[in-house]
């Protein structure tokens, strides 16, 4: 009888939750293949973390580390001990990561200094700005990932560029993709977040703001709440708030004049979130993955940072770039695309990634 493959999974934020979402999805529709979750606890609020979980159908990780906080290098080292101290006891055949955080990087360096081979999941994306600490995490795990599966071509061009074997390249589609297929069916515009904040369909803004690039900058934060804020005379602004960004806003001046102006909520669940987005007029955000989900909504958006991981979107009309600096290059940038539709553009596969990452990993037996 062959052996099973085994398969651990590292995830620690939202982002790879939704990810992971589809290609556990694809393993558990495989007898062949264990697969051992582990939860770093990088977002470690229900609403963050739990809830995705359970709305999704992720199975539930096998071990949580647990470890969230502190500096990028004391986060990343404890998750690097933790995940380490698991591979050894698991000896999975293959270790597989999502995206660019903390937990991508802990992951990849913890299995490639044991010698288990690698995957990375959205590979090759490079924002060529190397303060952003996920450029840095992306590129680390680039390097040591023995399966490179990117979700365009333009992110194989990428890692082309860098010298990867070309054997090491699979340009296999974008995970969310399949994922905002599923889901995106799964929502109506009754009930929900719209019921109960008494949003009418296609009439309302969502915002999100979480990176540090925007947070830890008081001049570029203070942008975004003038800009929201004006954007708001023209349509409400719903805007679920990061916990992190929640607690340095509070500690400024700022909170009282956001919280006056616009429509400020907790962060709400996985399915509510593709709710607003599915339904928004406009969403305004510095997510990369939220950026993309707009697009396979159909609703234009508006980036709020100086560069963008997926310049296709910027290209078709369906996304533009307003950097924080100026207030009134984030309020021409919504005024332009309130109303607007991009081309009709495929840049990420045909919905079918997660199982073609899977037959992938089986067909190399993870070694």
């Amino acid at each position: 009888m062959t052996a099973k493959l085994t398969i651990a999974t590292i995830v620690g934020a939202r982002p790879q939750f939704i990810k992971a979402s589809a290609v556990s999805t694809a393993i558990q529709a495989r007898p062949d293949i264990d697969e051992i979750i582990i939860h770093t606890g990088q977002h470690y609020d229900a609403n963050m973390s739990d809830v995705f979980f359970e709305e999704l159908g992720i199975p539930r990780p096998a071990h949580n580390l647990d470890v969230h906080g502190g500096s990028h290098g004391a986060m990343t080292g404890r998750m690097l001990e933790g995940i380490e101290r698991l591979l050894m006891d698991v000896r999975p055949d293959t270790v597989l990561v999502y995206g660019d955080t903390n937990s991508t990087l802990a992951g990849a360096l913890a299995a490639a200094k044991l010698h288990i081979p690698v995957a990375h999941v959205e590979a090759g994306l490079r924002s060529f700005n190397m303060r952003m600490p996920e450029e840095i995490n992306r590129i680390l795990t680039d390097r040591v990932s023995d399966w490179l599966f990117a979700p365009t071509e333009e992110a194989c061009a990428h890692l082309r560029g860098e010298g990867v074997a070309g054997d090491r390249i699979h340009n296999v589609g974008d995970v969310m993709f399949d994922v905002a297929l599923l889901q995106g069916a799964r929502v109506d515009a009754a009930g929900g977040a719209l019921g109960r904040l008494k949003l009418a369909p296609k009439s309302y803004a969502l915002a999100t703001v979480h990176r540090a690039e925007n947070t830890d900058d008081p001049q570029r934060l203070s942008n975004i709440v003038d800009a929201l804020i004006e954007l708001a005379k023209r349509v409400p602004v719903v805007w679920p708030v990061h916990p992190r960004t929640r607690g340095i806003l509070a500690r400024t001046d700022r909170w009282a004049d956001a919280e006056r102006a616009i429509l400020i909520v907790d962060p709400v669940s996985y399915l509510e979130m593709v709710q607003l987005e599915k339904f928004a007029a406009l969403i305004a955000t510095d997510s990369g993955g939220v950026q993309k989900e707009a697009f396979f909504h159909g609703v234009p958006c508006v980036t709020l940072r100086d560069e963008t991981e997926w310049t296709e979107l910027v290209d078709a009309g369906w996304n533009r770039l307003a950097p924080p600096m100026s207030r009134s290059t984030m309020v021409e940038a919504f005024d332009a695309a309130l109303g607007s539709q991009g081309e009709a553009i495929a840049p990420y596969g045909k919905g079918d990634a997660a199982q073609t990452i899977v037959q992938h990993l089986v067909n190399a037996g993870g070694k």
